[in-house]
């Protein structure tokens, strides 16, 4: 009897202490993943924000104390005199003319691709689909000369898809681009439902409608998704632009995008001393970006848990 009864005291006094254990050990790892949350937004918010206050000083104010978040003013001739000083109005027309193309026709050929892949069963799927994979995982600059030479030597060919021309560019985003497009449409047209696809095919849709009229709609979450991924990645690309938009004659007119005139606005200031100016530029180029990322980051979200929870 003393057994039983010691048992049962022991046990009506340990019962209650796992709740609060648990408690405290969820308070510690909520306490802990805020502070990380609280780190991680201030790594990101204050170089962003020391940018966009930076294109507001004077130059003597950014010298003085580079490091402050307190303007001296609001110098807005700064962004005026980057906008004419920098080309901004051609580099901007360039980059939404290589951008609206390689998206676009990133977006066409990858979605089409993933579909036939995700979809159909054919000898060589499995091969095709990894063929992609694998492109996710080669640095672009390993490809660096041989992709300089050949766009070099198909320019003196076909100089419209030559060194300094939009439609080459846009022909490398797409390549450079589509991996990641298909690896990410593929599981989206993985898991969509047989039936609809089936009952399409028996009032008489074709091949061609079922995509772009049935299951091309479906995957709408997840096309915003990977085309907002696709516009930010193009906008922000500077390495092919560097190595591919500069004409072989240096007295012909450069087809620069943003990013080259963002480099070299920055180079510049090692002579010219525009700090004002060049911070003024930043501001402009990440602004289209930032837009485009908050007016659609409901779409993203939900694309992003829309393939996970399928």
């Amino acid at each position: 009897m003393s057994t039983v009864t010691d048992t049962h005291h022991a046990s009506g006094s340990r019962t209650p202490a796992k709740p609060a254990k648990a408690k405290r050990e969820g308070a510690f790892f909520s306490g802990f993943s805020h502070l990380f949350l609280a780190a991680w937004a201030l790594l990101v918010l204050y170089p962003l924000s020391w940018v966009v206050i930076s294109a507001f000083k004077s130059d003597s104010a950014i010298l003085k104390n580079p490091l402050s978040l307190i303007p001296d003013g609001l110098h807005f001739d700064n962004f005026s005199r980057a906008w004419t000083n920098g080309k901004f109005a051609s580099l901007f027309f360039n980059t939404i003319v290589v951008l609206g193309g390689g998206v676009t026709l990133t977006m066409l050929l990858g979605s089409m691709a993933a579909y036939v892949l995700a979809r159909y069963k054919f000898p060589g799927n499995r091969l095709i689909y990894y063929t992609f994979l694998v492109g996710l995982t080669v640095p672009i600059y390993v490809a660096a000369i041989p992709l300089f030479k050949l766009t070099d030597q198909v320019g003196k060919v076909f100089p419209p898809l030559g060194l300094n021309s939009h439609a080459m560019l846009i022909l490398v985003y797409v390549g450079w681009s589509l991996s990641f497009t298909v690896f990410f449409m593929h599981s989206f047209f993985n898991t969509l439902p047989n039936s609809v696809a089936e009952a399409a095919m028996v009032d008489g849709a074709s091949h061609t409608r079922l995509f772009f009229q049935v299951m091309l709609p479906m995957a709408k979450p997840g096309l915003v998704s990977i085309a907002i991924f696709n516009i930010i990645g193009q906008w922000n690309q500077w390495y092919l632009p560097v190595l591919l938009m500069n004409p072989a004659d240096f007295a012909a007119e450069k087809h620069q995008v943003l990013a080259q005139g963002m480099l070299d606005l920055a180079v510049n200031q090692g002579y010219k001393s525009d700090w004002s100016g060049m911070f003024a530029g930043l501001t402009m180029a990440m602004v289209p970006v930032l837009v485009v990322y908050i007016a659609f980051q409901r779409q993203v979200q939900a694309g992003l848990t829309g393939g996970i929870s399928k």
